[in-house]
């Protein structure tokens, strides 16, 4: 039977407290060394190019059926020609990922970001798990299942002690991957980034053109038109004859 534990409140004061301070300081001054370390390039015209294209595009494809078919096929046709349509990619002139790969820019910059990312973690855990380690620091006020045990309470070894009670150690990873909100106000929305997103960009070299386009020629290849604007004028018209009855 899991048993009931009474949190010292010292334990609030000089675990809970402070660690969840350190972990906002920490994020608040990874981003602003993360942004010293960032080099400027300047921007590939013909990436932005292709990017407004692929918009264009998803647009045409969302409102699809507010147009009529003569317009869209012709829209399509504009972006999915195969000898000089915007969406189309000759096989020649598909970007060379092995070319993408040797560029040292590219290469420096992704190293630059996975060691901002990696470096300050690696520190930060062995800082916490040093003084922080070993703590029952808080409880959650709802009842969970025992597949959370793992979860919530990393560190501490009894089975007897209930599911909603969360150690220190998994208090610091909770805060890892769940600050982005609170990033968010402190550094705007275009600006705050979590960890669980800069594992993801971890070994991508940026954006490849070649697939997008394709992809998007696909799905407006796929679109099955069908004007909506004739039966709103067949139902506005049945609403104003039951009106003038």
């Amino acid at each position: 039977m899991a048993e009931d534990l009474v949190l010292d409140t010292a334990i609030r004061n000089w675990v809970l407290v402070p660690l969840s301070v350190v972990m906002v300081l920490i994020g608040i001054l990874r981003y602003f060394v993360s942004k010293l370390m960032r080099t400027f390039q300047t921007p590939d015209g013909k990436i932005i190019k292709e990017g407004q294209v692929i918009i264009r595009a998803k647009n045409l494809r969302a409102a699809a059926n507010f147009i009529p078919a003569k317009s869209f096929r012709a829209r399509r046709t504009y972006y999915n020609n195969e000898e000089n349509g915007l969406l189309h990619v000759p096989k020649g002139q598909a970007p060379n990922q092995a070319q993408m790969f040797s560029d040292p820019n590219m290469a420096m910059d992704m190293m630059k970001k996975n060691l901002s990312m990696i470096i300050p973690q690696t520190l930060t855990f062995a800082f916490v798990n040093f003084f922080f380690s070993g703590f029952v620091a808080a409880k959650i006020p709802f009842p969970l299942t025992q597949r959370f045990r793992s979860m919530l309470q990393n560190g501490i070894d009894l089975s007897t002690v209930d599911v909603s009670y969360v150690s220190s150690r998994s208090w610091y990873f909770l805060n890892l991957f769940g600050l982005r909100g609170l990033f968010s106000l402190i550094l705007g929305e275009d600006n705050a980034m979590d960890d669980t997103q800069r594992m993801m960009q971890m070994g991508g070299f940026g954006f490849d053109p070649s697939k997008s386009l394709g992809a998007e020629k696909d799905g407006l290849d796929i679109v099955q038109h069908d004007w909506v604007l004739p039966k709103f004028e067949q139902r506005a018209e049945a609403v104003l004859r039951k009106l003038a009855k």
